[in-house]
């Protein structure tokens, strides 16, 4: 075993700074090359600005909560889990707390304190981190790493107080090209969603050059898109406790059951985020007649169901359809449905037919919004997508194709539901990363 080998993380985020830590903390000399003025951008603005650091349910269930080749994890997850990750902050002067569905935040409530804890780990270990410093490549010498070319960020582009969620509005100005010797580079600069924050996939064609196959970069936990006008005079609705399912052509794909929000013309909330992943691979291959369709009482069987309607008439016989609707649904719906339905709203229930109460029974359970998609990846909280698992050790995260390369965070084609579990596979990946390139023989 070779000792004080050099090691560049290029990327300091969730990962970057684990990977920093644990090659740190194992004897090598350590530097993390982050091209913003700031490292952990993206971090800083996890679980609304708090930082849901991780999850604190079993390892079967994390890898459940990655959809996208959880599996490959598994090991990673293992070796470095959740209660690691919550012993090192607690460890280094961090209180944390645990909250609803097993959500861990620091206890002050403030991302930026676990930032400033993990880069005081990082120093304490030895590491230290380049800000401004933009990663433009790799040097190889016989297949195998020997430095990272970067380059000075002398400025970004964005104008101060931009949406991280847009790309730069002026071009990049970069400073010459400089070379780190390195025994081993650890890949950690993310996937594409939130570009201010640094994580734009610019990295992606080096990657490619190198002959690693990359997953097509798409939205994950993004909102959908209605096609255009749909939803109009939806926003600010939020819908608890029903079941949407993402349907390909009428054919149901997959669904979910929660609360959805309708906001700024698109359908958002836990579930369409979770459904998100799927309608946007859909899209990208060119799957078309897209629809998310609504269960709006999943609790009533058709019998219940059918049984409330008819009491609900009964009950006031010169009481117009649309009052009694809107007995059912929020107000914001009622037209929606009634449209839907192909009925009077100024009806009154007493004069409503069998079937037109068939068709409003049959609404409730399958209101169909028609899909444009999801918004693009760079709105999304996660990319799905990255560097083929298929070409990485997971014992490692190593690269299967160039000596002394490895892999870690979102950068990976792997990703993950809301609730500390993109997070956590970030620091997972990150740990390993940095401890295979501190002492694996990379020659």
């Amino acid at each position: 075993m070779r000792k004080g080998k050099r090691v560049v993380v290029i990327g300091g985020g969730a990962a970057g700074l684990l990977a920093g830590i644990a090659a740190a903390q194992n004897g090598a000399g350590t530097v993390v090359l982050e091209k913003k003025a700031v490292p952990g951008r993206k971090m800083m603005i996890t679980g609304k600005g708090r930082c849901n650091i991780t999850n604190t349910c079993a390892i079967p269930d994390f890898i459940r909560n990655l959809p996208g080749n959880g599996r490959f994890l598994n090991g990673a997850l293992r070796r470095f889990t959740n209660e690691d990750m919550m012993d090192l902050l607690e460890s280094h002067g961090l209180p944390l707390v645990k909250e609803r569905g097993g959500r861990v935040f620091p206890a002050s409530g403030r991302a930026q304190d676990v930032l400033d804890t993990l880069l005081a780990i990082l120093a304490e270990a030895g590491g230290r981190v380049v800000t401004n410093a933009r990663a433009a490549g790799l040097v190889l010498k016989d297949g195998r790493v020997t430095g990272v070319r970067y380059c000075n960020v002398e400025d970004d582009g964005r104008k101060e107080g931009q949406d991280y969620r847009s790309a730069s509005r002026r071009q990049e100005k970069l400073g010459p090209v400089h070379v780190l010797d390195a025994d081993a580079a650890i890949v950690c600069t993310g996937g594409a969603s939130y570009p201010g924050t640094g994580s734009d996939g610019n990295f992606v064609p080096v990657l490619e050059k190198l002959g690693h196959t990359v997953e097509p970069l798409l939205p994950a936990l993004v909102p959908l898109q209605p096609e255009e006008g749909f939803t109009e005079g939806l926003d600010g609705l939020a819908l608890k406790n029903v079941r949407a399912t993402l349907c390909d052509n009428g054919q149901a794909v997959t669904s979910e059951f929660g609360e959805l929000q309708f906001t700024r013309g698109t359908v958002a909330g836990p579930i369409a985020l979770t459904l998100s992943r799927t309608a946007a691979r859909l899209v990208h291959y060119g799957n078309q007649g897209l629809d998310l369709v609504l269960d709006l009482k999943p609790a009533l069987d058709e019998e219940k169901l059918d049984a409330r309607i008819l009491r609900d008439f009964q009950e006031d016989g010169t009481r117009t359809l649309a009052e009694a609707v809107r007995r059912l649904v929020p107000q914001p719906l009622v037209a929606a449905i009634l449209d839907a339905a192909y009925l009077d709203g100024a009806k009154a229930v007493s004069q409503v037919s069998k079937q037109e109460r068939q068709a409003l029974r049959e609404t409730l359970r399958h209101f169909s919004i028609p899909l444009a998609g999801t918004l693009p990846v760079e709105a999304a909280i996660v990319t799905a997508g990255g560097v083929s698992h298929q070409e990485i050790n997971p014992k490692t995260m190593a690269s299967l194709k160039v000596k002394g390369l490895y892999f870690a965070g979102e950068v990976m084609d792997v990703d993950g539901y809301t609730g500390g579990f993109n997070l956590q596979a970030a620091f997972s990946s990150g740990y390993v990363a940095g401890t295979a390139a501190a002492l694996e023989d990379t020659k």
